[in-house]
């Protein structure tokens, strides 16, 4: 079983940069094959149809970057640090690896359409994470969400709207990291508690 797991680790990982070479369509099962450096006999072995192995590539890509947005999430420190950590970690394990591919559109499209229930599943649980982390700090006193009249889940959805809005609107040119920075800026501004006096007042 362990010898399979490897296997089937190398031919993912194998046939990641084939598929951002070509598109889905284009690839074909000897081109993975090739790249991994096994037969296709061996390639079909493992997986029945280019359109499963697609899957569990997505599968096996959305549960490790999953594990990453957790763990940065659960880190000590700053929270607005660590939301960025986590987006970060999501965009480079699951936006990064197909964004700069001339079919980019083709393969996110793909991606929706064999695997539509792990990428829903996914993003239900980044927004947990991020309504839980926001939450916590505002119980905290960390940041202020009153001052917004946001609730956590209401602005884990707009953070993750935004995070869409990056991928679209700057992935392209290489200026997601900026747009990252920028949209920090602005929560860390925005969700800062106002300073009391010593009397009990703000300002």
């Amino acid at each position: 079983m362990e010898n399979e797991n490897r296997k089937s680790a190398l031919i993912l990982d194998s046939a990641l940069p084939v598929f951002a070479r070509y598109g889905f369509q284009k690839t074909t099962m000897a081109d993975i094959a090739r790249a991994t450096g096994i037969s296709r006999a061996s390639l079909y072995l493992a997986f029945n149809s280019k359109e499963e192995l697609f899957r569990a590539g997505s599968a096996r890509a959305h549960e490790r970057t999953m594990s990453e947005v957790e763990a940065a999430l659960g880190r000590t420190g700053n929270v607005v640090d660590r939301i960025a950590a986590a987006i970060s970690a999501f965009q480079e394990g699951l936006i990064a690896p197909f964004s700069k591919s001339d079919n980019a559109k083709e393969l996110f499209d793909t991606n929706l359409k064999l695997a539509k229930d792990i990428t829903i599943a996914a993003r239900s649980k980044l927004l947990d994470l991020l309504a839980n982390v926001l939450a916590a700090a505002q119980a905290q006193g960390e940041i202020d969400l009153k001052a917004l009249e946001v609730s956590p889940a209401d602005l884990a959805a707009l953070i993750a709207a935004a995070m869409d809005g990056i991928k679209h609107s700057f992935s392209a040119d290489g200026r997601s990291d900026d747009a990252l920075r920028l949209l920090m800026r602005v929560l860390s501004v925005a969700l800062k508690p106002e300073e009391k006096n010593a009397d009990g007042t703000t300002g």
